[in-house]
């Protein structure tokens, strides 16, 4: 320091309290914010929300548009899986093969006939058991001699059936000349050799009466449908909806745990053949796709023909059974030459058209309709009318099955409810002198358990 000049005192850089602790670099706290006030809360999440519902509205028009999109798209194509290309749909089922592996002609509807006399039936109210002869061209009875509940279910699985049957004795006396001309007694209980083991009997004082489903046309009531009442499924356990694409299309009727018998004629049309668009759908009242059963097959009349409607019935097997209950039941095959006459009341259920160009029942319709006189009827449609109809309904109209009843079943009850008829065509719906058609299950139910033995 040099001598005469000023001292000037140093700025003094440490605390003044020397006890408080400087805060270190790096180490400051960081400010508090204040808590968002419940206003701005509520306003974010409710951001949140519509955003949200805005997602969810898009993605619901866009499945919307999806399966518009396939539905408009299976209505013009067949997607060959296999060979990942689309079709034009009437090239599908039309006896050639567009994709590879002939993946469009492996699921199609089949057609069936059969140029022989089925062996066996059951005839008259009774169900006696008769056993055909083709060397003298024709029905014997048989004979209880010998008959046991083996012979029972082995006749039974030839007719069609699985379910236990039943069987019981009937006085010839009871039954009228033609039942009673000719009988028989069977040997061998064993399927391949039932109706070679036969014997022929000039007398027998009782014959079989055979009942091969114990669970059939079992209802509590005792009582497409114009002038009809609501049902509920319960009462016609039977009843299906047939829908094609996932759409109502016709009716039907379950005859036992894998088949169904309907109408040929639902199955005309483009894309009508394709096995994987038809769905069953059994135990409903009210119309709905719920619960449906997978197609196995679907066979056709061979005889069936489009312009005139003759030999209108097809069977359409499901590729699982259906377990019985409640409200799903079959209806009774009948037994050949049941006896009906003109003015016998049936019944006839659907979720047909109720009226004439109308729209579609959601709750299903039963109908009363009493058989028609065949002249009658013939007097009405002249020669469209062949063995394989019957009429049913009334002349005044009124009442009469519809669009969308098409298949179903036609029903005559004598202690348990039979299969008479499938509803087949008309004039119109419920028209002034012009009743139903239906097909006559008498004519046809030889074709129905040559079906289901042959497709078991």
């Amino acid at each position: 320091m040099t001598q005469g000049q000023t001292q000037v005192p140093e700025e003094n850089t440490r605390p003044l309290n020397p006890t408080e602790q400087v805060p270190r670099r790096g180490k400051h706290r960081r400010a508090m914010t204040a808590p968002k006030a419940p206003k701005e809360k509520k306003c974010s999440i409710r951001k949140i929300l519509i955003i949200i519902l805005i997602v969810l509205v898009v993605l619901a028009i866009l499945a919307v548009a999806a399966f518009f999109i396939k539905q408009l798209i299976d209505s013009k194509y067949y997607f060959c899986s296999k060979s990942v290309k689309f079709i034009p749909l009437e090239k599908a089922c039309d006896g050639k093969e567009d994709c590879s592996g002939a993946e469009d002609e492996s699921s199609c509807v089949t057609k069936f006939g059969t140029n022989s006399t089925f062996p066996l039936r059951l005839i008259s109210s009774r169900n006696v058991l008769q056993v055909y002869n083709p060397v003298n061209d024709n029905w014997r009875s048989v004979c209880t001699e010998g008959f046991s509940q083996e012979h029972a279910q082995t006749a039974c699985q030839i007719l069609g059936y699985t379910s236990t049957p039943s069987f019981s004795r009937v006085p010839t006396g009871a039954l009228n000349s033609d039942i009673k001309r000719s009988f028989c007694i069977l040997g061998s209980s064993k399927q391949q050799s039932l109706l070679s083991a036969v014997s022929d009997r000039t007398v027998c004082s009782t014959v079989v009466a055979l009942a091969c489903s114990a669970d059939c046309g079992v209802s509590p009531s005792q009582e497409r449908i114009v002038g009809g009442q609501d049902a509920t499924i319960e009462n016609w356990p039977w009843q299906i909806s047939l829908q094609h694409s996932g759409q109502h299309t016709c009716g039907g009727s379950l005859v036992s745990k894998r088949w169904v018998v309907t109408a040929a004629h639902c199955f005309n049309g483009e894309g009508r053949k394709d096995l994987g668009r038809w769905k069953v759908v059994s135990g409903i009242t009210y119309l709905g796709s719920s619960g449906a059963s997978a197609v196995d097959k679907i066979i056709i009349n061979r005889e069936y023909t489009s312009s005139r409607n003759d030999y209108d019935i097809a069977m359409i097997r499901l590729q699982a059974p259906i377990t019985f209950g409640g409200s799903r039941r079959p209806v009774c095959l009948p037994p050949q030459d049941l006896g009906l006459q003109a003015g016998d009341n049936f019944f006839v259920t659907g979720w047909g058209h109720l009226k004439e160009k109308g729209s579609l029942s959601s709750n299903l319709q039963k109908a009363q309709v009493p058989l028609i006189d065949r002249e009658k009827c013939s007097t009405v449609y002249g020669s469209s009318i062949t063995l394989r109809m019957i009429c049913a309904g009334y002349l005044e109209g009124n009442v009469d099955a519809c669009q969308g009843d098409s298949g179903g079943p036609l029903v005559y009850s004598s202690g348990r409810w039979m299969l008479v008829g499938v509803v087949s065509w008309g004039a119109g719906c419920a028209r002034a002198g012009h009743p139903g058609v239906y097909t006559n299950m008498d004519q046809m139910i030889d074709w129905v358990h040559s079906v289901m033995q042959e497709f078991p």
